[in-house]
């Protein structure tokens, strides 16, 4: 169904974004579909691809995150989510969820955590930005441009929001606006933006 999700890391705050459209391949169905999700007090998660199978696996996700924390006490740490994640993806390899998480998240001494996988689970770790969707290529080439170690909650957020909104421009399957969430140790922004409507 189209859609570009991009985490990067600040310093200690980290981004992540995505765009609000929803579509059946060239058609637009919707224009106000966010694909990334507050899943615990400072952990998001971002699952472009296939709109059935983002909500399939939002909701199985959910389900282990309450088992946790009735098992632990505890709330589940970024990493935690990433590898939980790996593990709910790569169990279905034969069948696989047509998902590309994106888990994005400051830990419980506010060290940034970001991480992105393949459909089966396959994880990338970076220091400075993963991203995944149908603009990637063009995604990729903007955060290496603009992308700088160490940036404040106000730089991070415009440096991401220039990335995603020029490389959707680039991709006729995603678009039509974004949504930017800004994790920081005090708090979560959460910004709408408008891009072009074609």
């Amino acid at each position: 169904n189209g859609g570009s999700v991009l985490a990067m890391v600040g310093k200690e705050c980290v981004a992540i974004a995505c765009d609000t459209r929803f579509g059946i391949q060239a058609q637009t169905v919707a224009t106000d579909f966010s694909k990334v999700f507050r899943i615990t007090e400072k952990t998001f998660v971002g699952f472009p691809g296939l709109a059935s199978d983002t909500q399939t696996m939002l909701n199985k996700l959910r389900f282990r995150l309450k088992l946790y924390s009735l098992d632990e006490d505890r709330e589940m740490q970024p990493k935690t989510v990433s590898n939980l994640l790996q593990t709910l993806l790569y169990e279905k390899r034969f069948g696989p969820f047509f998902v590309e998480p994106v888990v994005a998240g400051l830990d419980k001494n506010n060290k940034p955590f970001i991480s992105a996988m393949d459909l089966i689970g396959a994880p990338l770790l970076a220091e400075d930005f993963v991203l995944s969707g149908t603009s990637s290529e063009a995604l990729y080439g903007m955060c290496e441009t603009l992308y700088r170690p160490n940036m404040e909650p106000d730089e991070l957020f415009e440096i991401v929001s220039q990335c995603l909104l020029s490389s959707v421009n680039r991709d006729a399957l995603s678009g039509w606006g974004a949504i930017v969430h800004i994790i920081t140790p005090t708090g979560i922004t959460t910004r709408r933006l408008k891009g072009r409507q074609d």
